[in-house]
Parts: C-alpha cells; structure tokens; sequence
C-alpha cells in the first residue's frame, strides 16, 4: 500500500532543480548542445575523475546554470547508455528515500553528500522510471535564475509510464504533485497535466510502444523549433519525431544527440 510520511512538506519539495547529462564524450555533447541550446560550458575539477561541466546560459561564472554534464563511469560505460535525468528537490532525501522503497520504488544510489552542494539519492519509479532526488545546500550567492521560458531552459518534463494511474499516484504521495487535466490522445489514452505546488510541470502519459521501458523525458526551450531541428541534424543528431503542433499552440520535436541521449525541444513558434 502507497503510504508516506506525514510531516509538512516545504514549498520546494517535489520541485524540479536541475537536469543532468551522463555521456560517453563530454567534449562532443558539449559542442553539439552549444549549437543547438546556446549554452556555455564551464568545467569545474573533480579531483582526480573527469571534470564535472556546468551548462550556462550567457558568458562568465556568474551566469544562471541549467544543468550539467558528466562522462560516464568506466565501470558503467557497457551497460549505461547516455542519457539524460532530472533533479527533484525534496525536503529529506534519506526519508524520501525510504518513501521510495516502502511504496514499491527502488534506491540505485543511496543518499551522500556532494560537498557545498547538497545531498542527493538515485531513485526509480515502482515501473522503473530514474530520478535524482536532493535536498540542497543553501547557495546565497548563486545568479538568480533566468526567465521562465528563456531560450536554452528546461521547459517541461513528461513520464512515460507503464500505467499512468500507477504512477501519478506514487509521485503525488512522494511529492505532493497535483492533477491539472487530462487530454484525450485516443487510442493512445490520456495525456495528464500534472501541477507542483499549484504550478503546471509536466505531464505523464502511458508508455508508446517503441519507448523501451518507462522514463523520464526533458524538453528544452528554444526560439524556434525548426530551426533548433536544423542545428540538431548540422551537428550530428537525428530528429526522431517533429516539428509537431502540441494543444496549447506550441510545437515540440524529439531528437537524439550525435551520443545517442533522447531529448526533446518546445517552442512556441514553428
């Protein structure tokens, strides 16, 4: 039985923070996503591993950061391919953790601390859809974010799942999200809206068939969808599916990079 722990939750819990590229050629990905999302690079050493690389909209250290990029894992290279995930902030990532478990989710990664950062966990869905869950550090001088819906953030965030009813209800008991509508997709099903905290987020649908098992997946932002489509397929990816007219009057198109990392693009203009 789904059951969660019944503290008052913050008004940042359940919110997504951060997105998260694991791939196999950093310098690669990292040319191809500045030619398609505008972003800089910035790296930042990790001891003795590779550099951990900060995605940035605008120039300098001070710029706002969207994500970040990493290779790999060695021992990981055969059977991770590259991808991408997000980061929900959670009150608690050892309870959040534990919630995960009790309501038939898996722990991958168990909680740790990333110094001056925070305290993250790797988690999955009870269907088997990977998230990141942290509870961050307080940051005081971090650049303020850059304005909602700007070129190069991330735009909205959708689950495939194995059952919809399943899944919606697991994230709302973890993370407090709320239902915003439904759309009629046909013999594809319902397409649901779903709110953090009384903003709209995302959305979940079931799983399509050639989707190879449930997942999370990120849309960024851009100008112009068919535009960022031709900067996709100059650099080395493939457009999959797209320019595609979505409710609301947007377009979106669903790519893969020269790596082989899924990724979707919105925009509000063809």
């Amino acid at each position: 039985m789904l059951q969660t722990a019944s503290e008052t939750r913050s008004e940042t819990h359940g919110k997504f923070i951060w997105c998260e590229l694991m791939t196999s050629d950093t310098e690669a990905a990292g040319r191809f996503y500045s030619s398609v999302l505008g972003w800089s690079l910035n790296a930042m050493p990790m001891g003795e591993g590779d550099a951990y690389h900060l995605f940035q909209i605008g120039e300098g250290d001070k710029c706002p950061g969207i994500g970040g990029m990493m290779k790999i894992p060695t021992e990981m290279a055969g059977s991770m391919p590259p991808n991408w995930s997000g980061y929900v902030a959670v009150d608690d990532v050892d309870r959040t953790a534990r919630e995960f478990e009790e309501n038939g989710g898996t722990v991958h990664r168990q909680p740790e601390d990333i110094p001056q950062v925070g305290r993250f966990a790797v988690v999955a869905d009870p269907h088997g859809a990977v998230l990141n869950i942290m509870t961050p550090l307080p940051m005081d001088d971090m650049p303020p974010p850059p304005p909602e819906g700007a070129p190069g953030t991330v735009g909205w965030h959708e689950l495939y799942a194995a059952d919809l009813e399943e899944a919606f209800e697991f994230y709302s008991r973890i993370f407090g999200w709320t239902k915003d509508s439904d759309f009629d997709m046909g013999e594809m099903g319902a397409y649901r809206l779903f709110s953090e905290h009384g903003k709209q987020t995302g959305g979940m649908m079931k799983r399509p068939e050639e989707i190879p098992m449930p997942c999370w997946v990120y849309y960024f932002n851009v100008e112009s969808v068919e535009a960022a489509i031709g900067w996709v397929r100059a650099g080395g990816g493939q457009v999959l599916n797209g320019p595609m007219e979505v409710p609301g009057g947007g377009w979106i198109a669903q790519c893969t990079d020269p790596l082989g990392a899924f990724f979707c693009l919105a925009s509000m203009q063809k």
